[in-house]
């Protein structure tokens, strides 16, 4: 079993820069691919990127390359989702999530365990 804590949200102006952490609980962290994800109101939640276990790979969804980067620290058990540049457009909740098969993926049914998610509010 694995819990997830995200922090780090909040409301920042367009162009400004937040950073996300995904504290996780238990031994096993480092086995786990890790992903984030996003939900707007009246949308379906949306993959953002995912890292694998070993942080050697990682992916995000084009409307976030170049500006948003996740990173892991295994010895912290907390993965992170740097997030720059931010458009209103990035106005969502935010959630962490882990995937036992350690091969990190953008399918929302591929993750095991989730978190309760962030605020992210983005002014325009």
């Amino acid at each position: 079993q694995v819990q997830l804590v995200e922090s780090g949200g909040g409301l920042v102006q367009a162009g400004g820069s937040l950073r996300l952490s995904c504290a996780a609980s238990g031994r096993t962290f480092s086995r786990y691919a890790m992903g984030w994800f996003r939900q707007a109101p009246g949308k379906e939640r949306e993959f953002v990127a995912a890292i694998t276990w070993s942080g050697n790979s990682r992916y995000s969804t084009d409307s976030v390359k170049g500006r948003f980067t996740i990173s892991r620290d295994n010895a912290k058990n907390t993965v992170y989702l740097q997030m720059n540049s931010l458009k209103p457009e990035d106005t969502a909740v935010y959630y962490c999530a882990a995937d036992r098969s350690s091969a990190g993926t953008n399918r929302v049914y591929d993750y095991d365990y989730w978190g309760q998610g962030t605020q992210v509010t983005v002014s325009s």
